[in-house]
């Protein structure tokens, strides 16, 4: 993320010929902050740049804050997401992230729900203009944030996710960050699993420590050291239960590798492990 989002040490082009070149995907989430994006006139080059490579940019990952009790901040959010909705349209994707944002130890929990909700309604008719579907994750925290996502927990994330209407907008569905929160994913998923529309697939681990060292440093900015993404079906995720559960609601959507940090290589393994996974769940995809 760093080389693409911070120093640009690696353009869009590298990225997409490198995984071109080494793994069995179909399309790359691209994330708002990446350094070329910045300038829209590099928008539809960076489709082309894709497409010429028979990929699609199916999602953009991205991290509007909603949650800041300064009414001005949240209009200026709403409008940070309706630039990147308008981003998403031009790489040819059909799905923008959306979070609740940080949770503010100033914010009660009804009121970050009610800022949360009034902000992305505000974005739903500018994305469904575009046909845009806005998904929220079930968030651990921005790589680029100080605190950790307000709806990190699910009865949070549940509460908010049903104030929300079903028509534009439904969730990204992320078991790892569960873990993070102290909880279960296959119980988060049997609430929320008629509203997942995309998946990102991940298996977290801690280099070092315990869960609750991880939660004295979650209001340090970015993810805390210890955490890691380790490689798919290695860690503590139970992905045939997962993948039952959701296949047996029918979905059928965009299932993103959150992976890599060890290298291609990993990240290749992820990726075959889950096309044998998907082929076993969806046979006919």
């Amino acid at each position: 993320m760093d080389n693409l989002v911070v120093d640009g040490s690696m353009t869009i082009r590298d990225w997409v010929e490198l995984a071109d070149a080494n793994l069995d995907i179909d399309g790359l989430e691209f994330y708002s902050g990446f350094l070329e994006l910045q300038d829209s006139r590099n928008w539809r080059e960076a489709r082309k740049i894709a497409e010429e490579k028979g990929l699609t940019i199916p999602m953009l990952c991205c991290s509007p804050d909603f949650t800041h009790p300064d009414v001005e901040f949240r209009r200026q959010q709403i409008e940070l997401e309706k630039g990147w909705i308008d981003m998403t349209a031009e790489l040819g994707g059909r799905f923008c992230r959306v979070l609740s944002g940080q949770r503010r130890p100033e914010v009660s929990r009804e009121e970050g729900i009610r800022y949360a909700a009034e902000s992305i309604e505000a974005c739903i008719p500018h994305a469904q203009a575009s046909g845009i579907t806005l998904i929220i994750e079930n968030h651990y925290k921005d790589n680029y944030w100080q605190y950790p996502e307000f709806a990190q927990h699910m009865d949070v994330f549940c509460d908010l996710v049903a104030r929300l209407p079903t028509n534009g907008f439904g969730v990204n569905y992320d078991p790892s960050n569960t873990f993070l929160a102290g909880e279960d994913p296959l119980e988060l998923l049997e609430r929320v699993k008629h509203r997942v529309v995309t998946m990102h697939a991940s298996d977290r681990y801690l280099a070092e420590g315990t869960i609750e060292d991880l939660r004295k440093e979650e209001d340090s900015v970015g993810y805390a050291s210890r955490l890691r993404h380790g490689e798919i079906g290695k860690g503590m995720n139970d992905y045939d239960a997962i993948f039952s559960k959701l296949a047996g609601v029918g979905f059928d959507g965009w299932i993103s590798i959150e992976d890599g940090v060890d290298g291609i290589d990993q990240l290749r393994r992820s990726a075959e492990f889950l096309r044998r996974k998907m082929a076993e769940y969806w046979p006919s995809k």
